[in-house]
């Protein structure tokens, strides 16, 4: 089993950035495949980013050039950097984790195995 714990949301006018953190936990954690989805209030869940264990990454094309997803082996995180923030990007935002992803192949949100909590980003 993976645990998915994230932090670093939280509400911030247009323009700008926020940093979501994920600490995974589970004796094999840093091999597996860490994404970020989210989901806005009525709406279907979206991947937005992935990294595979080698730190090769994904991102779905409304989030590219403004988000950059990273990991840290070592400390078994993986962090998503939001920038230029736009009110559509709204939503509550979960870390996820699956066994394996193709390096550049970014997991539809029902292929993920383990979740996080979530946490809230609002933009206004």
């Amino acid at each position: 089993h993976v645990q998915l714990v994230e932090s670093g949301g939280g509400s911030v006018q247009a323009g700008g950035s926020l940093r979501l953190s994920c600490a995974a936990s589970g004796a094999t954690a840093s091999s597996y495949c860490l994404g970020w989805v989210r989901q806005a209030p009525g709406k279907e869940r979206e991947g937005v980013a992935a990294i595979d264990s080698d730190g090769i990454a994904s991102y779905a094309d409304s989030v590219k050039g403004r988000f950059t997803v990273s990991r840290d082996n070592a400390n078994n995180t993986v962090n998503l950097m939001v920038n230029s923030l736009k009110p559509e990007d709204t939503a509550m935002y979960y870390c996820a984790a699956i066994r394996y992803c193709s390096g550049g192949y970014l997991p539809s949100p029902s292929e993920y195995t383990y979740w996080g909590q979530g946490t809230q980003v609002t933009v206004s």
